[in-house]
């Protein structure tokens, strides 16, 4: 482990075990082959951890150890009250342990410690507590008014719920996803990103605390083409959930539609900002700049398209660049920093890639971009933030580049807007500003997305269904009732009376 100066305690024990072991049955258990993976800092490129690397051996243990649980801890049969309490009980220890969860998610991702301790960490106690709650008062039974019968449809988990979840957000996707999963009483195994590991094994160390019965939630870290595939291929899963590319997505219903297991695909995105020639452009400028470097870029929802009306362009214009130039650039730790690495040297090249890509199909540097050096830490995986504009057809204004790049459109009239909005293949989330709610409201709609938000971006309150379509998605979404009743199977009971 890197020598880093200012960790917790807490910190620094959890990162000094050789290896950190994976979380099957309730045991912290090694790899059945002992193999192991490591973890790099992206903010100084050190490594950071050596981790336990599951293989499909470690994911049959998990799955078996889920399917144990489900039959027989109790888990799955409790009151939903008796669970919820077990879920609060977590959250306030998710909430007790905010520091630590924190530092240990900006050293894996790079993320602004502020990010990870402001937003991050305490959104998953508030979702275990907000599906904790609301399966409570969810009645797992409904009669049916049917002439000749008695009848009623009853709700049950599903069994073990899978996941194989991402990099760029990896413990609020493990909140947002095992949140409706547990309340609704199924048991889990996760399969987190090999690169960002550590706060998804910490938290194990909670689920534990807050007595959890042993196998009801399972941690496997490891490869995609190995843990990954495992996981999505094993005939003992009931559900599954994926959040990550259109490519590896198609792969995962693939493996499940083989064995008839309902997955559901959180994609990714290209999203766009209609900015029209009513609002405080300077305002907006700043707002999208702020949006587009959160997390390096690495937001599947983000702005990354901004179309902006001819009227208010050269303003929002010169005012984006400015407040760009000035972000301050550093490691995650670093008070001062406001945007960090990327989180792998092979993202950082990726969304160098793309910059010369977009060049080479003619596309003008608003802002050129390009790498970033922090002097303390040379080799870290740092990039500028940049704006490009030009033809909408370029690559840079269709494809997901999952970095700080944003591609700006004059338009004119609303009309061209939308269309220019809906040419994506993608379809998660955009954005409309606009001082006319009516104008607002009316492009909102149009705009083909799971999410359309105005006058704010990324914008996630509880009990707001969170989802995609088109090549962002499809099997239901994340935050919204309706994600309680994808992990509830129904059933009907039916009597005939004569």
């Amino acid at each position: 482990m890197a020598t880093i100066s200012g960790l917790l305690p807490e910190v620094q024990a959890f990162l000094l075990q050789d290896p950190i072991p994976m979380f099957i049955g309730g045991q912290w258990v090694e790899a059945a082959d002992g193999g192991v993976l490591q973890t790099i800092d992206p903010g100084d490129g050190s490594p950071l951890a050596t981790v336990a690397e599951g293989k499909a051996t470690d994911i049959d243990k998990a799955v078996q150890a889920a399917r144990e649980a489900f039959r027989k801890s109790g888990w799955a049969t409790m009151p939903a009250n008796e669970r919820a309490v077990f879920l609060h009980r977590l959250a306030d220890l998710v909430d007790q342990s905010r520091a630590t969860l924190a530092q240990l998610e900006s050293l894996d991702v790079g993320k602004p410690l502020p990010q990870a301790a402001g937003f991050d960490v305490p959104n998953v106690a508030q979702t275990l507590r907000w599906y904790a709650d609301l399966m409570v008062h969810t009645r797992r039974s409904e009669p049916i008014a049917v002439s000749g019968f008695e009848a009623r449809q009853v709700r049950f988990p599903y069994g073990v719920a899978a996941f194989v979840l991402p990099w760029n957000f990896p413990l609020l996707l493990v909140g947002w996803n095992l949140s409706p999963a547990l309340a609704a009483g199924n048991t889990a195994v996760i399969k987190p990103a090999e690169d960002t590991p550590l706060s998804t094994l910490y938290f194990c160390k909670l689920v534990a605390q807050a007595g959890i019965p042993a196998g009801v939630v399972n941690v496997v870290p490891g490869y995609g083409h190995t843990a990954g595939k495992a996981l999505a291929e094993h005939p003992g899963i009931n559900r599954m959930g994926f959040t990550g590319s259109p490519e590896v997505g198609r792969l995962i219903a693939s493996a499940c539609g083989n064995n008839l297991v309902p997955v559901k695909l959180e994609l990714g995105g290209k999203g766009a900002a209609v900015v029209f020639d009513d609002v405080d452009p300077a305002a907006v400028a700043q707002k999208l700049v702020a949006a587009v470097t959160l997390n390096t870029g690495q937001v599947c929802c983000t702005a990354t398209r901004w179309l902006i009306h001819e009227k208010i362009w050269n303003q929002f214009v010169k005012t984006a660049r400015e407040a760009m130039q000035q972000i301050k650039i550093g490691h995650g730790l670093n008070p001062s920093t406001q945007m960090g690495p990327a989180v792998s040297e092979k993202q950082r090249q990726r969304i160098l890639g793309y910059l010369e890509k977009g060049k080479a199909q003619g596309a003008e540097f608003v802002l050129p971009g390009g790498p970033a050096t922090v002097a303390e830490h040379p080799d870290g995986f740092y990039v500028k933030p940049s704006m490009l504009s030009g033809d909408p057809d370029n690559v840079c204004a269709r494809e997901e580049i999952f970095g700080p790049v944003s591609f700006l459109m004059k338009f004119r009239e609303e009309e061209e807007a939308v269309e220019l909005v809906n040419r994506s293949s993608y379809g998660l989330a955009n954005s409309v500003w606009s001082a006319d709610m009516k104008q607002a409201n009316r492009v909102a709609e149009a705009l083909v997305a799971g999410n359309s938000w105005i006058n704010g971006h990324n914008l996630f309150p509880h009990g707001v269904p969170y989802a995609g379509c088109n090549l962002s998605g499809c099997g239901g979404g994340v935050l919204g009732p309706e994600t309680l009743f994808d992990y509830l199977r129904p059933q009907s009971v039916v009597r005939a009376l004569s």
